[in-house]
């Protein structure tokens, strides 16, 4: 199989792929065709069914596996594939493995590292807080060992949450050993609590698209309520500690203007906003690259970067 990031301009392909999202259009003078995206292990890319009536074209749906038949364009800079024919493919003609992106880290690896960072935890109820998600909620964990932290930004691939969280968790880690006015057990907590309303917020792959809910109330709002019902559950649970907590959830995207109900107002608030931020960018700007035919030169201009970006020229 060729996969997607393999695919250069000028190819032909000829390989089955998930389609991830199809919909109708019509050119300016009329004619109807098709905007697909397909998808596989490695990524996405956009296709156009141009005659989606000719005999070569058979009827498929989102979430079908295709045997896809085209040539590999370019337009505005992107990758995209003229589909010529396209066919239903059949159980067991694909694996279902090789069509959803996932983490190129160990996910048992990953998860054995959360575990022994919550067991360090030394404030008791925060401890408690954690294992009610980690160590006790099976369902909890199954969601968040296999979702992604995002629909495409950055770690869009199952594991991709834990992947993300734990990077988060380990920068916080390093910030409370250099800045020791933070408080360590409320700051790791938090840290690893973060992002746990995107269990609900993206539903799982193949989809991983935004839920009701998720599109409703977002996940910052939605893990602050987890947290929330939690400690509920925990006798004795400090009411300022929780206050705090709930805090650095509601604050950790920083601005007003990029989604956070709160501006940081404790200083555990503040380094879980740049943990999280610096994750975040440093991913977005690596997987741009890793996806890239020229990394070296110039991507173009990234939204979340906020700049025309390219990779380091060592030589």
């Amino acid at each position: 199989m060729r996969y997607l990031k393999d695919l250069t301009e000028g190819s032909r392909v000829g390989d089955i792929y998930l389609i991830k999202q199809r919909t109708s259009a019509v050119t300016k003078n009329g004619k109807s065709y098709l905007n697909v995206i397909l998808q596989d292990k490695t990524g996405t890319i956009d296709a156009k069914v141009w005659d989606p009536n000719s005999a070569g074209i058979d009827e498929f749906d989102e979430k079908d596996y295709v045997e896809i038949v085209g040539d590999v364009t370019s337009f505005n800079g992107a990758l995209q594939v003229s589909v010529k024919r396209a066919r239903i493919a059949h159980e067991g003609e694909y694996d279902p493995k090789d069509y959803l992106p996932i983490s190129s880290k160990d996910i048992d690896a990953m998860y054995r590292r959360l575990t022994e960072i919550i067991e360090q935890t030394e404030n008791e109820y925060l401890k408690k807080l954690l294992k009610a998600f980690f160590v006790d909620d099976e369902r909890f964990i199954a969601r968040f060992r296999f979702s992604s932290a995002a629909k495409m930004v950055h770690h869009a691939f199952i594991g991709g949450l834990l992947e993300h969280t734990l990077s988060v968790t380990e920068n916080c880690i390093f910030f409370a050993s250099r800045y020791p006015r933070l408080n360590r057990d409320l700051l790791i907590t938090a840290a690893i609590c973060h992002d746990i309303g995107k269990t609900e917020e993206i539903s799982p792959y193949p989809d991983n698209d935004y839920t009701d809910e998720g599109n409703l109330l977002g996940h910052i709002v939605i893990g602050t309520q987890m947290v929330e019902d939690k400690i509920r559950s925990i006798d004795g649970f400090p009411p300022v500690l929780a206050a705090e907590l709930k805090h650095c959830i509601l604050a950790h995207h920083g601005e007003f203007e990029f989604g956070s109900p709160k501006k940081p107002a404790l200083i555990e608030a503040v380094a879980l906003n740049f943990a999280d931020d610096i994750d975040a960018k440093l991913e977005t700007f690596s997987e741009l690259l890793d996806k890239s035919q020229n990394p070296n030169d110039w991507q173009g201009f990234n939204r979340l970067l906020d700049s025309n970006v390219r990779g380091t020229r060592l030589e």
